[in-house]
């Protein structure tokens, strides 16, 4: 998996990274994924680890991608500390992200080095980020857009195989429109080797995400969007049922994970 996720980045191929929390949003994800016959990364948070178990969630993981007959990884997404990205790495993962973006960037670059080098025995890719990506509720007006040449030697300097861009997109649903800065993007593109992450794609316009494929993204998260369609589903077809058996009210809900994954590979291209 690492072999053909790496030559899938090498090749300029745009990947779809879909987060998940549970069983049906995992087989949600991977049905789309199968029934497009596209490659898919699953990712985990350290709360949804939290949630399900690591060993559980890794295990319900492979399960599902042989059964869905998928191409599909496993990614670690927005790991604090080296300490979990570690676990992680000894649970089988592919690729592992360490995010100290928050910290200044020789503290970022240390940290991101420590992880590289304690990735490379197990053969896993490393994302990291750099710059303000906004997080739930908080402003993308903020300054902290990724630099270009800090960048190229970030990237240069740590090794890292992926890097988390700040470009305009934040986590979570926005309350108004974004606008990517793409010609930022591709300075970025044009000073590093390294494959671009866009993080906080749900609810920005297509035609914006287009243009940051176009100048240079290589993996696109999609998370938000993810929960949101999952747990409205679920909320009306509640609401017309007084029925109590999980396995006859989640199927639902599944499948509207489904057609939004399939929706966004399509319109994406991808």
């Amino acid at each position: 998996m690492h072999t053909k996720l790496k030559q899938a980045l090498q090749k300029g191929q745009t990947l779809l990274a879909c987060n998940f929390y549970n069983l049906e949003t995992l087989q949600g994800v991977l049905q789309a994924a199968a029934e497009m016959q596209r490659p898919i990364i699953l990712q985990l948070t350290a709360g949804s680890i939290e949630y399900m178990g690591l060993q559980t969630a890794v295990n319900m993981a492979r399960t599902a991608i042989k059964e869905a007959g998928a191409q599909a990884w496993l990614h670690l997404d927005h790991a604090a500390s080296p300490e979990l990205v570690l676990r992680c790495l000894e649970a089988g993962f592919d690729s592992v992200m360490i995010d100290a973006s928050d910290r200044p960037f020789e503290e970022n670059l240390a940290v991101t080095q420590k992880v590289v080098a304690m990735a490379r025995p197990f053969g896993a890719l490393v994302e990291a980020e750099l710059g303000y990506v906004a997080k739930l509720g908080q402003s993308t007006e903020k300054t902290g857009f990724t630099e270009p040449q800090e960048a190229a030697q970030f990237v240069e300097q740590s090794g890292v195989d992926l890097l988390a861009v700040a470009i305009g997109s934040a986590h979570g649903f926005y309350k108004q429109t974004p606008r990517l800065d793409i010609e930022r993007l591709k300075a970025i593109r044009q000073a590093t080797p390294a494959a671009l992450v866009l993080h906080g794609s749900s609810g920005i316009p297509v035609e914006q995400i287009r243009a940051a494929i176009n100048a240079g993204i290589q993996k696109i998260n999609l998370a938000t969007e993810i929960k949101n369609i999952f747990m409205q589903t679920l909320k009306k077809t509640l609401k017309t049922t007084d029925e109590i058996d999980l396995r006859k009210v989640f199927p639902a809900a599944r499948q509207e994970v489904t057609q939004l994954v399939k929706n966004k590979i399509e319109t994406l291209d991808l």
